[in-house]
């Protein structure tokens, strides 16, 4: 395994040493390589939903593009988002 030499806060340190002494990590190490896989993980999940993320926007231009679109004023905008909240909302509620 590589050695780093890394510099923590205070408060970090405190964090790591605590952790330590509760017994669930045997060393700081331990403790440093949990966090690291956790950033991991949510940098993955972050990335995925980006993607997610681009791809409803390129459909939606796409849409706008094929003429899929409607016209609303605030009002009948604010309507539409209620009715459907409330479908939805139902929908949960049978289920």
């Amino acid at each position: 395994m590589a050695t780093r030499n890394i510099v923590l806060t205070n408060h970090q340190s405190e964090v790591v040493d605590r952790l330590v002494e509760s017994g669930r990590y045997q060393n700081a190490s331990e403790v440093l390589r949990t966090g690291l896989r956790m950033v991991e993980e949510a940098e993955s999940a972050y990335l995925s939903k980006m993607n997610e993320l681009r791809e409803a926007i390129s459909h939606g231009e796409r849409d706008v593009e094929s003429g899929k679109t409607r016209q609303f004023t605030g009002d009948e905008f604010a309507n539409y988002l209620a009715d459907r909240a409330e479908h939805i909302v139902k929908k949960k509620t049978d289920a």
